[in-house]
C-alpha cells in the first residue's frame, strides 16, 4: 500500500541512515482536509472526518526499528443494507517492526505469516504507509446502521417452497426430536 495519492503524503518517511539510534522519536500525525479526502478516495469510503496517528519510533537493536502507537479515526461509509451513511469510530493499537536482513515474504509464505507486524528494513521507514494499512484493515467490511439487520432472503422457482435458513441446518431439528422422545419416555 502506498503512503501517497499522487503528491499527497499521509505521514513522514524517514531515511534509516538519518535516524538517531540513541533515542526514540515521538510521532504525532493529524491529517488535513486535503489528505483525508484523498485517503477516503483511495480507500473507497464516503468520508474521513478525523484521523490521529501517534506513537513512538525507537531502535530495537543496532539496526532494527519498532513503531508502537495508536490510530484513531472517524470514518463514514455507506451502509450495505440501506445505502445510508454510517459513521464509525476506529481506535486501533498499531505495532510494526522493521528487521534488517529479513527476507521479503514470498507469495507462497504470505498465506499465513507468523508475525504480520514484522517487515524487512529498507532504506526508508514510511509511517504514512503504516497509517494507511492500519486504517484499511480496521474498516468495517460490511458497515450498517445500529438498527439495520440483514434479515432472511429466500429465492426459488415459482410454485415451489423456498429453502429457509432452518432448512439449511439439518441438525437444528435434533433438539426438538430429543425433547419429543424424552417426553414420550416420561409418560
Amino acid at each position: 500500500m502506498t503512503a501517497s495519492d499522487g503528491n499527497i503524503e499521509y505521514g513522514p518517511v524517514f531515511r534509516v541512515a538519518d535516524l538517531d539510534k540513541s533515542r526514540p522519536r515521538e510521532i504525532e500525525l493529524g491529517l488535513n482536509e486535503r489528505q483525508m479526502n484523498a485517503l477516503a478516495d483511495e480507500l473507497g469510503i464516503a468520508e474521513l472526518r478525523k484521523v490521529r496517528f501517534e506513537g513512538t519510533l525507537k531502535p530495537l537493536s543496532k539496526r532494527d526499528w519498532r513503531f508502537s502507537g495508536h490510530l484513531g479515526a472517524t470514518v463514514v461509509q455507506t451502509s450495505v443494507i440501506s445505502l445510508d451513511p454510517v459513521v464509525t469510530r476506529i481506535e486501533e493499537d498499531v505495532e510494526r517492526t522493521w528487521i534488517a536482513g529479513m527476507e521479503p515474504v514470498t507469495a507462497e509464505e504470505s498465506e499465513a505469516p507468523e508475525d504480520v507486524d514484522r517487515e524487512p528494513l529498507g532504506r526508508e521507514i514510511d509511517l504514512g504507509s503504516v497509517l494507511v494499512e492500519a486504517l484499511s484493515l480496521a474498516l468495517p467490511d460490511h458497515p450498517r446502521g445500529a438498527t439495520e439487520e440483514l434479515g432472511e432472503q429466500v429465492f426459488t422457482e415459482p410454485g415451489k417452497d423456498a429453502m429457509t435458513d432452518d432448512d439449511a441446518r439439518p441438525f437444528a431439528g435434533l433438539a426438538d426430536l430429543r425433547d419429543k422422545l424424552a417426553g414420550k419416555d416420561d409418560e
